[in-house]
C-alpha cells in the first residue's frame, strides 16, 4: 500500500531544523564536559595513586621471569618421574584443597541464606516500614563493606586459626552481597500475585512464599552458584591470614621459595576453579531454562 510522505514548507522547517541543531550541541558540550571530568579524575587518581609506567614496564620483565623460574623443568624422556616430582604433595595439596571447598561452600550457604531473610525485609515492595527497611539495608551493607580478609583477621584474632574464621567471614560478605543482588530482584516482581494472596488473607510469610518465591527463586540460585565460584577463590586467598585451606600453603611456599610447589598449588587452584566454573556455568543455564549448555 503506497503512502505519501508529508514536506513541509521550509518556512516551518528551518525553527524545527534549528531547535534539532540547539539539543544536539547541548549534548555535545554535556559528552565533552563529562569526558574532561572523566579525564582530570583519572589524571588525580593516577598523580595520588603514584602510578608510574616507567616502572611498570620495567617491572614487567621480572613479572614474567617469576613465572618462569617457579615452572619446573619437565623433559619428554623422564616426564613421568617429572610429573610425580613436581606434584610429590598431591594428596595433601587436594586435601587442603578440599577443605577450602567445604569452607566456601559452607559460607556460601550460611551468606545466601541470611541474604535470603533480609532481602526481602530490604525491599521497598514488600516492606512498608521505613525503620525496617533501612535497618536492614545496612545491615547488608556493613556485612559487604569490608572485604574477607578483614573480617577474616578479626575471627582469627577471636578465634584462632583454621576454618571457622573464613567460614564466617565469607557468610557474612557473601550475605552483604547476595542480599543487595536478591532484593533487587524482588523489587522488580509482578506484585499482581502478591496482591491476590494479601485480598484473599495470606499473612506477610504466605505472601512471600507464594507469591514472591516461585518467581525469584531460579535467580536467586543462580546468582549463589556464581556467588560460590568467587567464595572459592576468596576462600583460597583467606588462607593467607590463618584461616585453613591451602592457601595456608601456597603463602608458606612462596615465603620460603619453595618455586616448584608454589607453581603445582597454583596449577590445582586454577585447574579447580575452571571445573567449578564450567560446572556451575552449566547448573545456571539449566535453571534459566538456556539450550545448549556452557559455552
Amino acid at each position: 500500500m503506497a503512502k505519501t510522505l508529508a514536506i513541509l514548507p521550509a518556512a516551518q522547517l528551518a525553527p524545527l531544523a534549528e531547535a534539532y541543531r540547539a539539543a544536539m550541541a547541548v549534548k555535545r558540550r554535556w559528552t565533552i564536559g563529562g569526558l574532561a571530568v572523566l579525564a582530570v579524575c583519572t589524571a588525580l587518581s593516577v598523580w595520588a595513586g603514584q602510578v608510574d609506567i616507567v616502572k611498570f614496564w620495567s617491572g614487567l620483565p621480572r613479572f614474567a621471569s617469576y613465572f618462569h623460574d617457579i615452572l619446573p623443568r619437565l623433559r619428554f624422556e623422564t616426564f613421568a618421574a617429572d610429573m610425580a616430582e613436581w606434584f610429590w604433595n598431591l594428596d595433601g595439596w587436594l586435601g587442603l584443597l578440599w577443605d577450602t571447598l567445604l569452607v566456601a561452600y559452607v559460607g556460601t550457604l550460611a551468606g545466601a541464606m541470611a541474604g535470603f531473610v533480609l532481602c526481602f525485609l530490604a525491599s521497598a515492595n514488600l516492606t512498608r516500614s521505613p525503620v525496617v527497611r533501612i535497618f536492614a539495608r545496612r545491615s547488608l551493607e556493613f556485612g559487604r563493606t569490608f572485604p574477607e580478609i578483614v573480617f577474616a583477621l578479626m575471627f582469627v584474632y577471636a578465634f584462632g586459626f583454621g576454618p571457622m574464621p573464613g567460614v564466617l567471614a565469607i557468610a557474612i560478605h557473601t550475605a552483604g552481597a547476595l542480599g543487595k543482588q536478591f532484593s533487587e530482584v524482588v523489587e522488580n516482581v509482578d506484585m499482581n500475585p502478591v496482591e491476590g494472596l494479601t485480598a484473599s488473607g495470606a499473612n506477610y510469610v504466605e505472601a512471600i512464599r507464594f507469591g514472591v518465591v516461585p518467581q525469584v527463586l531460579s535467580n536467586f540460585v543462580s546468582y549463589s552458584l556464581l556467588r560460590f565460584e568467587i567464595n572459592v577463590r576468596g576462600a583460597t586467598v583467606l588462607g593467607f591470614v590463618g584461616a585453613g585451606g591451602i592457601g595456608k600453603e601456597l603463602i608458606s611456599s612462596i615465603r620460603q621459595f619453595y618455586y616448584a610447589d608454589v607453581s603445582a598449588i597454583l596449577v590445582i587452584i586454577i585447574g579447580t576453579v575452571f571445573l567449578i566454573d564450567w560446572l556451575t556455568e552449566m547448573l545456571r543455564h539449566r535453571l534459566l531454562g538456556i539450550e545448549g549448555g556452557a559455552r
